[in-house]
């Protein structure tokens, strides 16, 4: 029978922005890629819905924003909340372009994580982020400050709860009542102790 090397699993990637990071990396993106980059990191939609949004897809009004199904990775519409930030970012886009609500020297930004977006997180000192972190960014966010799983998944626009789970173990307030359940074990002993 030959032998086989069998494939690692790749491991999990999780990273989000720190809030210091997050200025940073503000301090040091081009003009045309901060809202852009902060429109993300409000509504956690990917790079391709933030670069392509346009004012059709948008309804100041109702506060609202769109994705079509054919423009989203679960072939389902997502309906975008707009909170505080993601309607100030939209309202500060108002009459830049008739079409396009994100727009680079008048034209639709095609990628907003090209050369300019890495040499601007070169700058700010932040290593291993990827434009798509904004959206882990957004999620993380949402799961410390208690979303529970179920809307996160419809504001993410997850087709299963299991691509939120990504997110559900880093909030771990609901635990910490039943950390202390293993107190019953000598307290006394030192971590050199425990084996």
């Amino acid at each position: 029978m030959p032998k086989f090397k069998m494939l690692e699993k790749p491991k999990r990637r999780e990273r989000w922005l720190t809030a210091d990071e997050k200025n940073r990396l503000f301090k040091e993106l081009p003009e045309h890629l901060i809202p852009i980059a902060a429109f993300a990191l409000a509504t956690g939609l990917r790079k391709a819905n933030v670069a392509g949004l346009q004012w059709s897809q948008v309804d100041i009004g109702r506060r609202t924003a769109w994705i079509y199904v054919d423009q989203t990775k679960s072939s389902r519409a997502i309906g975008v909340p707009l909170n505080e930030d993601a309607m100030s970012i939209i309202l500060s886009q108002r009459g830049k372009h008739k079409t396009n609500v994100f727009t680079y020297k008048d034209n639709s930004t095609k990628n907003p994580a090209g050369t300019a977006w890495k040499k601007a997180l070169k700058r700010a000192r932040i290593d291993n982020f990827r434009f798509h972190d904004c959206r882990h960014t957004w999620a993380t966010n949402h799961v410390i400050q208690g979303t529970p799983s179920r809307p996160l998944q419809e504001l993410g626009g997850w087709s299963s709860e299991k691509m939120v789970q990504r997110y559900a173990h880093l909030n771990t307030e609901h635990l910490r009542q039943y950390a202390g359940n293993s107190s019953q074990f000598d307290t006394n002993l030192t971590p050199t102790k425990i084996q």
